[in-house]
């Protein structure tokens, strides 16, 4: 296991608050989040050292804004060992599904079992250690695809293009993590090339985490990339929680103050798809 020195421990999310009995729209996917487990070793290396928060936690934030399913994504620190997630899905298996990283010596029984379990997708990660590269689609892109799966990629704003690219050479769908982590002071260049990923018809992207992307204190920048992208491209964004807020060492946000900013950023005439329909036809449509 890593030091803790190398891999720092991530703060707790905060104790959940919700005054005003915030609600998302009926039917809310939240389309990306993390459970650990306190007896799962640790990969080796690894970017940061979770806090232990199981599914409970999560259960408890959808009871208190009215998410109605959600997608675990399997986190970095995990490496190739899903153990945590598939037995999230089995246990929960009606209104979770999930996205794992498996080795492209993944035996054709195990893919089944996954998807079987409910699992839609593999994630690509560039950000964290012990995550999977590009070079890995060569392999999986083919089995995954007859499998009816999509591509999740954690990948800066640098490599949006390469995305779109590998989703036409794959003949695959991708998913790009909250924004592709670009700059929002104000969105500049980066914006415009993750709307020409959009327009390919088989990128979708999350706009989730607007705490890891930098951008004025009132988040006007994160607004007005939400705004662009959805006159564009409705059909093709996902809201995420993101929770339990993994890699932050500083301070972590409220849930309640990012569930109001995320309703605010989206306009009301798309919310119904941006927070539920288009997660349900990626996820739940088999």
């Amino acid at each position: 296991m890593t030091d803790p020195g190398e891999a720092p421990l991530c703060l707790p999310p905060r104790p959940l608050r919700n005054a005003t009995g915030l609600r998302l729209p009926i039917g809310t996917c939240d389309t990306h989040f993390h459970v650990f487990a306190a007896d799962a070793p640790l990969a080796s290396p690894r970017s940061y050292t979770p806090r232990m928060e199981e599914i409970d936690g999560w259960l408890a934030l959808s009871e208190s804004f009215g998410i109605a399913t959600g997608v675990l994504v399997q986190p970095s620190v995990y490496g190739l060992d899903n153990s945590v997630l598939l037995d999230a899905l089995a246990r929960h298996g009606e209104r979770l599904r999930g996205i794992v990283v498996i080795s492209p010596r993944t035996s054709d029984a195990e893919l089944r079992h996954m998807d079987e379990l409910g699992v839609r997708g593999i994630r690509i990660n560039l950000r964290n250690k012990s995550g999977l590269g590009f070079d890995a689609l060569a392999d999986l892109a083919p089995r995954i695809r007859a499998l009816g799966w999509h591509v999740q990629f954690q990948v800066g704003a640098e490599a949006i293009g390469q995305v779109a690219e590998l989703t036409e050479r794959h003949d695959i769908a991708g998913v790009i993590d909250h924004l592709a982590f670009m700059p929002l002071d104000p969105p500049g260049p980066a914006l415009d090339a993750l709307d020409r990923a959009l327009d390919t018809g088989r990128v979708y992207t999350k706009i989730s985490a607007p705490y890891r992307l930098r951008d004025s204190q009132t988040y006007d920048g994160y607004r007005q990339a939400v705004a662009a992208l959805s006159a564009h491209h409705p059909e093709r964004l996902l809201w995420a929680s993101d929770w339990p807020h993994t890699e932050l060492f500083g301070a972590v946000p409220e849930e309640d103050d990012l569930v109001a900013l995320s309703i605010s950023a989206v306009p009301e005439r798309d919310q119904s798809a941006i927070f539920a329909g288009n997660a349900q036809a990626l996820y739940f449509a088999h």
